[in-house]
């Protein structure tokens, strides 16, 4: 199946902005952010197809997935 991943800020350092990816059935967001060396505290924002998502979501063919570093402030 094909994922469509977003990467934003630090996360693209060395990797891509946005890349389809063919994975195979049953990936979970976990697998991809394994598969990118993305430690998994990294991956502190995940949104699927809009929508918030965590590490254990499954994809589904023609899913968005967007990561997002942690984000700090004051």
């Amino acid at each position: 199946m094909h994922i469509t991943v977003k990467l934003f800020a630090t996360l693209r350092r060395g990797r891509f902005d946005r890349e389809i990816l063919d994975c195979p059935g049953s990936t979970k967001v976990l697998d991809i952010v394994t598969r990118l060396a993305i430690p998994e505290k990294q991956a502190a924002i995940i949104f699927i197809n809009s929508r918030h998502g965590g590490l254990d979501t499954e994809l589904h063919e023609g899913d968005t997935l967007a990561l997002f570093p942690p984000v700090g402030g004051g």
